[in-house]
């Protein structure tokens, strides 16, 4: 795992012809049945020609996400565990002719790793079934290439088993991610069958162990044993997933989930989760409806800005396409005894949530489990750092009990706990401002916004401000919010503090307001 897969991506999804995307999108239109929660959704809108500005910002506003992008977002953390051959060999991309014998972890316990992870307060774990070595960490029928073949449980066992068995006993999300490369397959590069092949292992991992709740495609697509370089049949493998768990989400290629743009765990301090979707020949083929949405859309991830008035101005459509931000645990992606001494601190967790979950994203941070088959004793020991940490700052809101004093609607509903519910503006109004006059003053240094994605993504510039005598002073301001915003500052003392909404895509909403107290201040 590192950034050079992710070049391969726009390369692969210029492959999408528009055959094959008329094909996909046949009958797609501005608002579409959404077979998860039966209700009209607007994950994906087609922007009518002729549209002014103001029309597009209009239906930009009201882009939402799907059911299963809210649960996924809602996550906010998820482990990613890469395990498999390289951890044997030391490597990051194998070969694809490693021994299957050198595959022997001595005290495999998937019960350890999804705990771990539980205790981090992840809500989700998603294994490497398949990386580009394409040893297989369950006992696939489709290559010789797997654990079978292994001397681990005398080629009994199934990784993939005992972790999803491991998910559903600790309440934790299962996914899986399996790498299209193949370095192993002597029949990659032969795009039929492969692509025939691939979709026999994908068949395998969604029908053998239950509910999937994400399946997990990178870009790479370097060449096989042969030489040859694949032509991934994405249609086909987003249709099958679609098909056989229905609820689960397709992350980075694939049309649910995007990739941040960097594995540093860092994101965008303006991030958008409507961005545009502009093939040329989008006018003949976003026509009438379907079910739902399986195509990519094709952003420069790399850009600082995906999504601000200036770029979907003159989109076609427009598509609720979210940020995930991933990052190791480690320098590397796989388990290196080397680095066993570079395992991030708590400090560092700390500030990576900040800027992952803190900035609209959610953090899938990878920990690798080492040679034992365990969760490296460092590496536990830094998340439960980070876990503290964390829950010293969420231990006490100090927003609670505040009277509220608003120009606009609705206000308690920034302070009951439920993210479905919002404060907004009245009639038309972009801006809107709220005070807080807490019971006594308190010293805070972080502030929490969430918008309530459900109808939509829409603040665009806010300002936080504290009385001092008769004077507001500014403590702290940023652009958008999203699902989840959270910014720090200087401790500051006060018993009033006011947010102002300063600019927003038609009527602003706030579901959740909180401040907090920094436990490194």
């Amino acid at each position: 795992m590192n950034s050079s897969r992710f070049k391969t991506m726009k390369k692969n999804m210029s492959k999408i012809t528009p055959v094959f995307l008329a094909t996909l999108l046949w009958g797609c239109g501005v608002t579409q049945k959404n077979t998860n929660d039966d209700n009209k959704v607007h994950h994906f809108v087609a922007i009518k020609p002729g549209s002014t500005e103001t029309d597009i910002i209009r239906v930009a506003a009201n882009v939402t996400p799907s059911a299963r992008q809210i649960r996924w977002q809602e996550l906010e953390f998820v482990a990613f565990l890469h395990f498999g051959i390289n951890t044997f060999t030391g490597r990051e991309w194998g070969t694809g002719t490693e021994d299957e014998k050198i595959f022997n972890p001595t005290q495999l316990d998937a019960r350890q790793w999804v705990r771990t992870c539980k205790e981090a307060g992840m809500k989700q774990v998603i294994i490497t079934a398949k990386h580009h070595d394409g040893f297989c960490l369950w006992p696939t029928k489709l290559t010789e290439h797997s654990v079978k073949n292994s001397p681990w449980k005398d080629g009994k066992g199934d990784v993939v088993k005992e972790v999803a068995d491991a998910c559903r006993e600790l309440g934790m999300g299962f996914g899986v991610y399996l790498s299209p490369w193949d370095r192993n397959s002597p029949v990659y590069g032969d795009s039929p069958a492969y692509n025939a092949l691939f979709m026999g292992q994908l068949t395998e991992l969604l029908t053998q162990y239950g509910k999937v709740d994400e399946v997990w495609f990178d870009g790479a697509n370097g060449e096989g044993p042969n030489g040859k370089k694949q032509v991934y049949d994405w249609n086909a493998y987003h249709s099958l997933i679609r098909k056989l768990q229905p609820t689960a989400t397709i992350a980075i290629m694939g049309p649910d989930i995007r990739w941040v743009g960097t594995e540093s765990g860092y994101g965008r301090n303006t991030e958008w989760s409507v961005v545009p979707y502009d093939r040329p020949d989008f006018d003949s083929i976003a026509a009438a409806s379907q079910q739902d949405v399986n195509f990519v859309p094709q952003p420069n991830l790399m850009n600082n800005d995906l999504g601000s008035r200036a770029i979907i101005k003159n989109a076609k459509g427009l598509m609720w396409y979210p940020a995930e931000t991933d990052v190791s645990i480690r320098p590397g992606w796989f388990y290196h005894a080397s680095e066993d001494e570079d395992v991030k601190s708590p400090e560092k967790l700390f500030d990576i949530y900040f800027n992952s979950v803190g900035l609209n994203g959610v953090l899938l941070l990878n920990i690798p489990p080492d040679k034992r088959g365990l969760i490296h004793e460092n590496d536990v020991k830094a998340l439960q750092g980070f876990r503290a940490l964390k829950d010293k700052m969420y231990k006490e809101n100090y927003a609670r009990g505040a009277e509220l004093v608003t120009t606009g609607k609705n206000v308690d509903a920034i302070l009951d706990g439920n993210n479905t519910t919002h404060w907004t503006t009245k009639n038309e109004s972009e801006t809107g401002s709220i005070i807080f006059k807490l019971p006594a003053p308190k010293t805070i240094s972080v502030l929490s916004l969430q918008e309530n994605i459900r109808v939509g993504q829409r603040i665009e510039k806010f300002s936080f401000e504290y009385l001092d005598g008769t004077e507001w002073k500014k403590i702290a301001e940023g652009t958008t919010v999203g699902y989840k915003r959270l910014l720090r500052f200087a401790p500051v003392t006060a018993k009033e503090f006011r947010i102002n909404i300063e600019g927003s895509r038609l009527n602003p909403t706030l579901s959740e307001v909180g401040f907090y107290k920094n436990p490194l201040d």
